[in-house]
Order: structure tokens, then sequence, then C-alpha cells
């Protein structure tokens, strides 16, 4: 009998972060001896990124686990479709359904403070007119974003962040692989970026095993990494 191949962690980061931000979560699990890969998200549009994340993933030898953190979560809905993934883990995330864009998702709640502090610019587009990209103003970004972690990280983050193309949100996932992969979520209950009752509805939907964290900010991974690396913890060793 062939030895199984350990399943290897996939790190997804979400909009107005980079993958630095798994920086905590990646040393707890490299701790316990899990392969893990942070790769850049192009945060450029759900379908085109969910590509590039899906082929990421292919390239790995044997199962993987995917991680999304906020809109990351959309991203792995869709890209968890791969052969070899073999669980997801939603952070603080869009957990979509088919069909389903960001937009549509949250518009079901009330706008967390998020919505009230972005703030538009324009990249340029090969052969079209120039998109709009959104980041969260540098003054709001620890209280939206961050607001369990130390000051001094948090001015750091704020001017590191990475911006989303605003197209993304109203973009409708074309698969939802919940429906046929295994899936957990980690909850933020203070989190002011993505509306804690939209990461219940959306992880209770999925069937996902749900840890909820009591006064996570949206950058839960940052703040608590010893508590979302045990929840990954968890699906690396069912997929295992």
């Amino acid at each position: 009998m062939t030895e199984r191949t350990a399943p290897t962690v996939v790190l997804v980061h979400g909009a107005f972060a980079d993958a630095a931000s798994w920086s905590g979560v990646i040393r707890e699990l490299q701790s316990e001896g899990v392969s893990v890969v942070a790769p850049p998200n192009p945060l450029r549009g759900l379908a085109s990124d969910a590509a590039y994340i899906s082929s990421v993933a292919a390239q790995i030898d044997g199962p993987v686990v995917l991680v999304g953190h906020s809109y990351g979560g959309a991203i792995i809905t869709v890209a968890g479709a791969t052969e070899n993934v073999a669980g997801l883990v939603f952070v603080a995330a869009y957990v979509l359904e088919e069909g389903e864009s960001l937009g549509e998702l949250q518009g079901r709640f009330p706008a967390p403070p998020l919505a009230d502090n972005l703030r538009p610019a324009t990249y340029p587009v090969d052969g079209a007119e120039p998109a709009v990209e959104l980041t969260i103003a540098t003054e709001a970004f620890p209280s939206v974003f961050a607001a369990d972690v130390p000051e001094e990280v948090t001015k750091v983050l704020a001017v590191a962040q990475r911006p989303l193309a605003a197209a993304a949100f109203d973009e409708p996932a074309q698969v939802a692989s919940w429906k046929t992969k295994p899936s957990w979520a980690v909850v933020a209950d203070a989190d002011h970026a993505i509306n804690p009752e939209v990461q219940r509805f959306a992880a209770k939907r999925a069937g996902a095993s749900v840890v909820e964290v009591q006064g996570a900010s949206h950058a839960v991974a940052v703040s608590r990494p010893k508590t979302v690396a045990d929840v990954i913890l968890q699906a690396v060793r069912a997929a295992g």
C-alpha cells in the first residue's frame, strides 16, 4: 500500500491585505509540520482570481485544503471545485451560493462600517476604459479592519493594503464547491468589515463546522493566529 500524501494548505488572502497577513497562521501550521503555500491573490475579479488559485492548487502534488479570508472565501468557493481540493476553511469570509455575488449576499443584511469607508481610485485596463478599485480609508482602517490588533501593526497594514477591483462585488460565483467538499468556518463576532450575521448565515448554509471567536475583528488571522490555525488543522486531519 502506498503512503498517502499529506495535505498542503493554500492560504488565500482577501481584499485590503496581502499574503503576509497569514504570517502568524503560517508559523503555527509549520510548527505542526504542515506544508503551506500563501500565493498572492490578484484581486481583479472573482472568476479570474479563482482560476489563478485553482491553477496553484492543481499543480500541488496530493490533496489541498483551501483557506480563504474575507473575499478569499468567495474565491475558494469557486476554486474549491479543483479535483485535488479536499477541504475548505472560511475565515471571516464570504461563502457564496452558485449564481450569487458578494453584493447580493451582503445586501441581505445591514451594511457594515466598511461600506462608508471605501475609497475609489482607477487603474488602467488594456484596450478598455480605466476600471475602479477600492481601498479602506487609511484613518478608518484600524477600527474597520483590525480593531483588536496593536496600533503600531495597523498603521503598517493600512498603508500596505492591496485594492480590490470594484467589479468583483457584482460578479456571481459560477460554482459553490462547498456542496461537494467538507468545510469549516471561523466567524469573527466583532467584525466591522463583513457583518458577522453574513458570516453565520453563509457558514450555516454551507453546512460548515463553525468556530465563533468572541471579540475578534476582521483581521482574526492576525490577532488570533493559533485559533485560526487550530481550525485549519481540523481540516488537514480530515483530509489526511
